[in-house]
């Protein structure tokens, strides 16, 4: 992340958002909650993030700090980051409750903006609570599929699922409409207090549910180390 910062002319960047867990660094798979201010001209980074794993003892879910076990800010596979400069600012103040649709909270305001903003592309990030219910999530095993995952039922039948409780904390990044940059339009996780992370889709308890967020429209898109054979698997 410290090297993205770089790229994005903008050392000391705030990052958040959702990625995965170098396994380079880690020696398995995991789901990356970044939390961290890049370094910049005399002062080193800080790397507040999250991370969850399949624990091997019982298959749950463990959820560690990042720094109790890592000294670095490195990511692995892909990341959708959200940078800013981390100062105070007016923020878009998002609340709901009850939801009514199929569709999770992130997926209805990245619809929404898109049916708003037509052919324009507008990209936001920030952070959300589930105050009060459920939701679920996904955990990447631990090691790398021995085979090739080929369709999305492939990807879903290889993940492994979880509900978690509220409170329940969530980073996302979102664009309403892919500018031609191959992106993954929407990605979230989320991280708690209580041991529970991973990649958020939706709320299960739709009556009960509450959420409140805080959200910033991006100024710029960088798409960095774009591949050149692309698919669309696994990217709901």
């Amino acid at each position: 992340m410290n090297a993205v910062s770089k790229e994005l002319e903008l050392p000391g960047a705030f990052m958040l958002g959702a990625g995965a867990v170098s396994a380079k660094t880690a020696g398995i798979n995991g789901e990356l909650m970044p939390l961290v201010l890049t370094e910049a001209e005399g002062r080193p980074f800080v790397n507040g993030s999250y991370y969850s794993t399949i624990n091997p003892v019982d298959g749950k879910c463990l959820q560690e700090k990042y720094s109790d076990r890592f000294h670095d800010c490195d990511f692995g596979l892909l990341a959708n980051l959200y940078a800013c400069e981390g100062k105070p600012g007016t923020v878009i103040e998002v609340r709901a409750c009850r939801r009514t649709g199929e569709l999770s909270l992130v997926s209805c305001m990245r619809k929404t903006m898109e049916e708003h903003y037509k052919e324009k592309s507008v990209a936001l990030g920030g952070t959300f609570i589930i105050q009060k219910g459920k939701a679920k999530i996904h955990i990447m095993p631990r090691e790398f599929s021995s085979c090739p995952l080929n369709t999305d039922e492939d990807v879903e039948n290889w993940l492994r699922h979880f509900e978690v409780s509220a409170p329940f904390i969530c980073q996302t990044v979102m664009v309403s409409k892919d500018p031609g940059l191959d992106l993954r339009v929407e990605h979230t996780h989320g991280f708690s207090h209580h041991g529970e992370g991973g990649h958020y889709y939706i709320d299960t308890t739709p009556n009960t549910v509450e959420y409140v967020g805080y959200f910033l429209p991006a100024e710029f898109i960088y798409r960095i180390d774009r591949p050149t054979e692309t698919h669309n698997v696994g990217r709901d």
